[in-house]
C-alpha cells in the first residue's frame, strides 16, 4: 500500500511518500503555490506515485485545543479526498516541523511529511 503524506501550510505543503510494507517514509518536495495550482501540483504527483490513500497532519495547540491552520488542514483533505477520491487519514502533526528542522533537514516541510507518515504507520500498523 503506498501513501502520499502532506504537511499543510499557507504558503507551502510538504509531500512525502512511502509504503506501509516497509513503513518508512521518504520526503518528496515542497508545493509553494496556491489554489489551482496547488492542486493541479498535487494531481502530478498522484499520477506518478498512484497512492492507495493519502495522509494529512493536522496541527493543534500544545494542550490539543484546534487553532486556525487546524480548521484550513482539515479542509484542505476534505478538499484532496473530493477531487482525488482517494481516503485522506488525519495525523496530530504537533511539533513535526521542529523535529525535521533539528534534524538539519534542507526541505523542512518535505521531512515533515515523511514524519507525519511515519507517524500514521506507528499508529495504524
Amino acid at each position: 500500500m503506498t501513501l502520499l503524506a502532506f504537511d499543510f501550510g499557507t504558503r507551502r505543503v510538504g509531500v512525502a511518500t512511502g509504503t506501509r510494507f516497509m513503513g518508512n517514509a521518504e520526503p518528496l518536495k515542497s508545493i509553494a503555490v496556491e489554489g489551482e495550482a496547488r492542486f493541479a501540483a498535487i494531481e502530478k504527483l498522484i499520477k506518478e506515485w498512484q497512492p492507495d490513500a493519502l495522509v494529512i497532519g493536522v496541527p493543534f495547540h500544545p494542550d490539543g485545543a484546534e487553532h486556525e491552520i487546524t480548521l484550513r488542514a482539515r479542509k484542505f483533505g476534505r478538499q484532496l479526498k473530493s477531487r482525488f477520491r482517494l481516503a485522506v487519514h488525519e495525523v496530530d502533526e504537533r511539533y513535526t516541523s521542529v523535529e525535521a528542522e533539528s534534524r538539519g533537514a534542507k526541505d523542512v516541510d518535505s521531512m515533515a511529511a515523511a514524519l507525519i507518515l511515519e507517524q500514521f504507520f506507528r499508529e495504524h500498523p
